[in-house]
């Protein structure tokens, strides 16, 4: 749920911030575009503190091979595209990869919902989970959708 709160207060900030004449900021996609910054930015610093890299590493199915180094590139293309939904001609692309980013991490929240045994491991119900991904896929896809010049 925080990365929810940090999403959502983010880019009303932002959004805020723009209507008090903050260019940058002068729209909805803008906005959202910092709150999934801010959002990517929190979760990829988890790739690396303890004890919650460990329980994203205890996530990870058992069919995908290197555990260890795929939370690390994880957490890399996280920042990555946290960085890259700040700058306006990277934005489609960046918004673009962390939605599917998004879809291709699902299988770990799916075998989180379903237990394991490791006490940093999130746990956040599927049902819930599934909806929360529902919102940070829609965001990045509005943010490129709206940033794709079309």
């Amino acid at each position: 749920m925080v990365p929810l709160v940090v999403l959502m207060v983010s880019a009303f900030t932002a959004r805020g911030i723009g209507l008090l004449g903050a260019g940058f900021f002068g729209s909805w996609s803008a906005a959202l575009a910092a709150g999934l910054a801010a959002m990517f930015f929190l979760t990829a610093f988890s790739h690396w503190a303890r004890p919650r890299r460990d329980g994203l590493i205890a996530i990870v199915p058992p069919w995908i091979p290197a555990p260890r180094q795929i939370v690390t590139v994880t957490g890399i293309l996280e920042a990555a595209g946290a960085l890259g939904v700040l700058v306006p001609a990277t934005r489609f692309a960046a918004a673009s990869c962390l939605a599917v980013l998004l879809i291709l991490m699902f299988p770990a929240n799916v075998r989180a919902a379903r237990g394991v045994d490791h006490p940093a491991a999130p746990s956040t119900p599927l049902p819930l989970r599934t909806m929360l991904q529902v919102v940070f896929v829609s965001a990045a896809g509005f943010v490129a959708y709206t940033s794709a010049g079309l």
